[in-house]
């Protein structure tokens, strides 16, 4: 059928609720909508599903959520019977409709015979991912869209190790999805006696394990209760973990009241979004008016954290997800050194479009780091990885989109260990007379300043995805020498593994592919264009290395300009 016609099965179909052909009724006259919703399906990948909501196959709804829930429940039923009896716990933020598909998903694997662990409220990405590993389930579920926008939301899948089920699985789960062609015909059970809500120890355990990764208790203990620290949760699930353990340890909070509230259509803010200091503004603006030191922001499913601090002149600058990344890795290690606890085959890891910055930090400290695609699932599996052959021992892996996780408690990213984190790395600059302002200048000075900025090119419609991968595509096949003052030392082509040197000499890149030009700079610089794997954007990133800001901001705007040059070329 085509789009038209699958609009109007839908409209006349007796399953669809009263609601659901409204909604479908008042787009009658638009064909436009009518082909967006129902003009392809909404494509479940490694990261999951993520849609507008509303109704048609294209969309995030209580019929795309029960359709992929079942080709889960055909995939467990694939497993053993020892692995199908673990079950599956399933957690959900505060956007729109999150509950409803939360409870819908259960129902669905009660129908199937599966077992399942329900949280009653809102609970984190990270809980969710520990969870998984307490509870011993053979999967887990998160209802989110993360940082989107409020008309968004998204079907998560971890696997039992609690990573984002890896891409194997995945594509086994996708072949039951597209085998169920009747979306209204899947049905669940939501009152079966096989759902169970989720212990409350698995909170309790949860922050007891977080407090275990503290690195400075002295510092904390003298500095914390005069600290004056800002939160907000931004209407999302981090506000009651994220208190908890802030204050477990000590540390005064003061938090955005306004912004507490459980608000599906996060009002206060343009985005939730924690990258942007826009969405940090009302933290600010209070840190302002009580003299804080400090501000935090975690999005709807805390597993990003936002971080504002005071500069030189004492105002509030917000940091990027690169200088927190490299600020925290620098205290860990600091702190692991000085109290003589760091492993000698500690590893760091983070994906390769995260900050150059972090090698000369490991390497002068000594430890290994490895980079892995976009995705915290790639970090997780070297966790895995790492546990099961004993070669390296995991210490912190982030990602420059405001991604941190510390400890093994998780196999996701993790905003309330990072807020921890973050307040107990204030106390101790605090303890030893610095600033972490302060602090961010020794580390350019000692190390080079680099500067890390990422562009996004927003795409709409039904091929934007297929557009964007037009572009990287043509991409490698023009040869590129430079790109303003930076010659091009070699192209990594991570769809087929491949690294070519200017020389035009190949080596074999050892990491799961992904469809990604990166191109190597003089001087320790990086370009990297991708296409997002969770929005419809063409990302660009640039790492630039120079001597100080000033420079690194004249270089990079030469590099953007011949970037937007060679993007028109390849259009064209």
């Amino acid at each position: 059928m085509n789009y038209s016609e699958l609009y109007n099965a839908w409209l006349n179909d007796p399953r669809l609720t009263q609601e659901e052909r409204a909604e479908l009724r008042a787009i009658a006259g638009d064909k436009k909508e009518q082909e967006y919703r129902f003009g392809g399906e909404l494509e479940f990948g490694t990261a999951g599903m993520r849609g507008i909501i509303g109704c048609g196959v294209n969309m995030m709804n209580v019929r795309t959520v029960k359709r992929a829930t079942q080709g889960l429940s055909m995939y467990i039923k694939t497993l053993t019977q020892e692995e199908q009896a673990r079950g599956v716990v399933i957690s959900f933020d505060t956007r729109r409709g999150s509950r409803e598909f939360a409870k819908a998903a259960a129902g669905v694997l009660a129908k199937n015979g599966i077992k399942t662990y329900l949280f009653d409220e809102v609970h984190p990405v990270p809980m969710l991912s520990y969870a998984v590993r307490y509870l011993n389930t053979i999967a887990g579920i998160m209802i989110t869209a993360s940082h989107n926008p409020k008309q968004y939301n998204g079907y998560k899948v971890y696997g039992e190790d609690g990573a984002q089920m890896s891409p194997e699985a995945t594509a086994v789960v996708v072949k039951f999805i597209s085998e169920i062609t009747d979306y209204l015909s899947v049905e669940g059970e939501e009152d079966s006696s096989l759902i169970h809500n989720v212990p409350a120890e698995v909170d309790d355990t949860y922050i007891a394990s977080l407090a275990k990764l503290t690195l400075s208790e002295k510092a904390v203990e003298a500095c914390g209760k005069n600290l004056k620290l800002v939160y907000t949760p931004v209407h999302g699930s981090g506000y009651v973990p994220v208190m908890r353990i802030l204050k477990r340890l000590g540390i005064n909070v003061t938090v955005v009241e306004e912004q507490t509230t459980e608000d599906t259509e996060f009002s206060t803010v343009k985005v939730p979004n924690p990258e942007y200091k826009e969405t940090l503004s009302m933290g600010i603006a209070l840190a302002n008016k009580i003299q804080a030191d400090v501000v935090f922001g975690t999005d709807p499913d805390s597993d990003r954290l936002g971080v504002a601090i005071k500069d030189e002149k004492g105002e509030f600058t917000a940091l990027s997800g690169n200088q927190v990344g490299i600020l925290l890795l620098d205290y860990i290690l600091t702190r692991l050194k000085e109290e003589s606890t760091l492993p000698a085959n500690a590893a760091v890891v983070k994906s390769f479009v995260t900050t150059g910055m972090a090698k000369a930090i490991c390497e002068d400290f000594g430890v290994a780091l490895f980079e892995t695609p976009v995705g915290f699932k790639f970090i997780g599996e070297k966790i895995k990885q790492w546990e099961k052959d004993g070669s390296h021992t995991y210490v912190f892996g982030f990602e420059e989109s405001c991604g941190y996780l510390r400890g093994t408690h998780a196999r996701d990213k993790d905003a309330v260990v990072a807020s921890m984190l973050c307040a107990e790395m204030v106390c101790y600059y605090t303890y030893v007379g610095k600033t972490v302002y302060g602090r961010l200048q020794e580390i350019y000075a000692k190390y080079g300043y680099v500067l890390d900025k990422n562009i996004s090119i927003e795409y709409s419609g039904l091929n934007a995805m297929k557009e964007m991968n037009a572009v990287v595509d043509a991409l490698k096949t023009v040869k590129v020498e430079r790109f303003g003052g930076f010659e091009v030392e070699a192209v990594r082509d991570y769809s087929v593994s491949v690294r070519r040197a200017k020389d035009g000499s190949e080596t074999h890149i050892d990491i799961p592919k992904c469809n990604c030009v990166y191109y190597e700079l003089s001087g320790g610089s990086f370009i990297c264009v991708r296409p997002s794997g969770t929005e419809p954007k063409l990302k660009i990133y640039y790492s630039v290395k120079a001597k100080d800001e000033k420079n690194a901001e004249l270089a990079l705007a030469d590099a953007k300009k011949a970037v937007e040059e060679l993007l028109e070329s390849v259009k064209s």
